[in-house]
């Protein structure tokens, strides 16, 4: 990977692939073994526009989110590192250069699909950006309706690249978020490990 001691900076996404919506809809299933190939710099591109990419010029972005807060923030730990999205000028922000996979591993419940993948994603969530419009009420609802549709995403872009991949929702809370030292108003929602399928 092209990579600076604190970034990589992603190949632009392409909008046209091999496999269409149907096929990849059709195909997609939970996947929790895998080799350890790494993902390149194009698959790693796609995957995160894919969840948290910015689609036009007005900065929508590929997952729907109520009032367009944008409450999500995305991460991917590899084996160089532990990177934060930035969907504005799609780059991957090296926030710690320690492989993360192991904790995260222990964290979750020790799932092998987290030990096995070259790459495990981590969706976490402000919710105060949500709250602010829509109220603390309601904000969850909406917050936990956009992490499944950016997770889905994902998971089908993960079909069209040929890679496996699986959500996984149980693990320990705090824990985690202290072993990936995320701000204090970042909640982890999701953990999505992927890579090519055993």
């Amino acid at each position: 990977m092209t990579a600076r001691a604190d970034r990589i900076r992603l190949p632009p996404p392409s909008t046209r692939g091999a496999l269409s919506l149907e096929e990849s809809l059709a195909r997609r299933r939970s996947v929790r073994e895998f080799t350890d190939r790494a993902l390149t710099e194009r698959e790693l591109s796609l995957l995160l526009w894919a969840a948290q990419g910015i689609t036009n010029e007005e900065g929508d972005r590929a997952a729907p989110s109520a009032g367009a807060l944008f409450p999500l923030e995305l991460y991917v730990a590899l084996a160089q590192g532990f990177y934060h999205y930035q969907p504005g000028r799609h780059l991957l922000r090296r926030v710690s250069s320690r492989d993360l996979r192991a904790r995260i591993f222990e964290t979750a419940l020790e799932q092998p699909a987290l030990r096995e993948a070259p790459a495990v994603f981590v969706m976490a969530a402000v919710y105060e950006r949500t709250a602010a419009r829509y109220g603390r009420r309601r904000s969850a609802r909406y917050v936990h309706m956009e992490v499944g549709h950016a997770a889905q995403n994902l998971l089908l872009q993960a079909v069209a690249l040929d890679l496996g991949a699986v959500v996984i929702g149980a693990f320990e809370d705090d824990e985690l978020h202290q072993s990936l030292a995320l701000p204090s108003d970042q909640r982890p929602l999701y953990l999505i490990p992927v890579g090519q399928a055993r």
